[in-house]
């Protein structure tokens, strides 16, 4: 038995199966998306790909689909005499899964044969080098999809220009041996005008917005939701879609107010008016027919709890947005307590399958794994890396006046100049 997720087939790969064929009939266990994603990012040829050329490869018995990362439970329905992996995996996330396998391997008396990993290949590398040169807008479109079905939950981190863009695309940390990440990009209506200087009022019109998400596109990978506010005039709207759609944008929320934007955590603090729903369903379904595709996707984001008009009001308005065509719901809201939050969700959970989204700025406190419980498919973490830089800069800002001069602040708050000159590759 050789488990192997086989996105990029490399001298590795065939390495590991001339070995394994030395041992007897080969079945390869090919790790389904779903499982690849659950301790890394979702793999760039679906599962039907791989197993189309896994299949065709000389001394390929079998092709089984592997559909969890944890290798117990195959092995156990299997038995194999011979367990055969890579020697890298001594090391690194899946050294827990290796004493798990070779403990499994001992009730039957299976062995656990590792040849030396192959030198010199990356994986990891190969992938970013092809999705530097190869990824197009139409596979970038489809890029939210593949992730939506592949993972129990999805987190997008804002960013405002290319710089925050490549932050988002290159995180990543390591939790209990899994490796997490960042699966996609945010662009945040309030970011974007915030770090312009300007008021989250619809001042910064799409075409500036158009301008920054091809900084974002030219130096990233990962899919991008936009914050569409409130669309727009209707006939203007669909354009807007077309637009983003063309540019390999994956969705847009939009919500549900009318009149002038004012940013929704301000709540009843100022005039506010949501838009009637026959009015917005006929915006969804302009949006809907004006697309190329089936892939790009408008969420409906509701309103109701912002403006204090109660759970069943924002429960009303996402099944008529939903019939109306809208490929998902957003519901907001700024408060702490989430017990509205919570109590929608579970009865959209109940009607519907199209995915949720929660911005859990407002109840930061509450983790993933609760949201994913409630039945959330996205979480975007929308503005927490221009919030983060303002303070920073503010301090070298005052160092630098309280000192006269800016080595306590380059000492203290500043990464080195060499380093920002190496941050960007010339070849990125």
């Amino acid at each position: 038995y050789v488990p192997m997720a086989a996105d990029l087939l490399h001298e590795g790969h065939l390495n590991i199966i001339n070995e394994s064929k030395k041992l007897g009939r080969v079945i390869i266990g090919l790790l389904t998306d779903k499982a690849i994603a659950e301790y890394k990012e979702v793999p760039l040829l679906s599962f039907e790909q791989r197993k189309i050329v896994m299949e065709s490869i000389k001394g390929v018995d079998q092709v089984i689909e592997q559909k969890i990362w944890n290798y117990e439970p195959i092995l156990r329905k299997i038995k194999p005499d011979f367990l055969v992996h890579g020697d890298d995996w001594k090391i690194g996330p899946q050294k827990e899964m290796r004493l798990k396998c070779i403990n499994v391997l001992g009730e039957w008396n299976g062995k656990l044969v590792e040849p030396k990993y192959t030198s010199n290949i990356s994986s990891a590398k190969m992938k970013k080098s092809i999705k530097s040169r190869f990824v197009n807008s139409e596979m970038r479109l489809s890029s939210l999809s593949r992730l939506l079905e592949s993972n129990s939950i999805v987190r997008f981190l804002e960013a405002h220009n290319g710089l925050t863009g490549i932050i988002v695309e290159n995180a990543k940390a390591e939790e209990k041996g899994v490796s997490k990440e960042f699966d996609g990009i945010w662009l945040s209506s309030l970011t974007l005008s915030t770090s312009m200087g300007k008021p989250d009022t619809e001042v910064v019109d799409f075409s500036s917005r158009f301008q920054t998400l091809d900084q974002i596109l030219e130096v990233t990978h990962k899919p991008i939701i936009v914050d569409g506010d409130t669309g727009g005039r209707i006939e203007h709207f669909k354009y807007r879609v077309k637009t983003l759609e063309r540019m390999g944008i994956s969705a847009v929320i939009v919500e549900d107010k009318k009149g002038d934007k004012r940013n929704s955590l301000f709540g009843d603090d100022i005039s506010q008016e949501q838009e009637d729903i026959e009015t917005f369903c006929e915006k969804i379904r302009v949006g809907k027919y004006s697309q190329r595709t089936d892939i790009f996707m408008i969420i409906a984001r509701i309103e109701s709890l912002i403006l204090g008009k109660g759970v069943e009001d924002a429960k009303k308005r996402a099944l008529a947005y939903i019939n109306a065509g809208a490929d998902g719901i957003m519901i907001h809201s700024k408060s702490n307590d989430t017990k509205d939050v919570e109590e929608f969700c579970n009865f959209y959970r109940k009607e519907c399958s199209k995915p949720l989204i929660l911005v859990p700025s407002a109840y930061s406190h509450i983790p993933e794994k609760k949201l994913e419980a409630w039945g959330a498919n996205i979480v975007i973490y929308a503005n927490h890396l221009l919030r983060s830089s303002y303070p920073m800069m503010e301090k070298v800002a005052k160092s630098i006046l309280v000192n006269g001069r800016a080595k306590e602040a380059a000492d203290e708050y500043c990464i080195p100049i060499k380093d920002i000159i190496r941050l960007i590759p010339e070849d990125y």
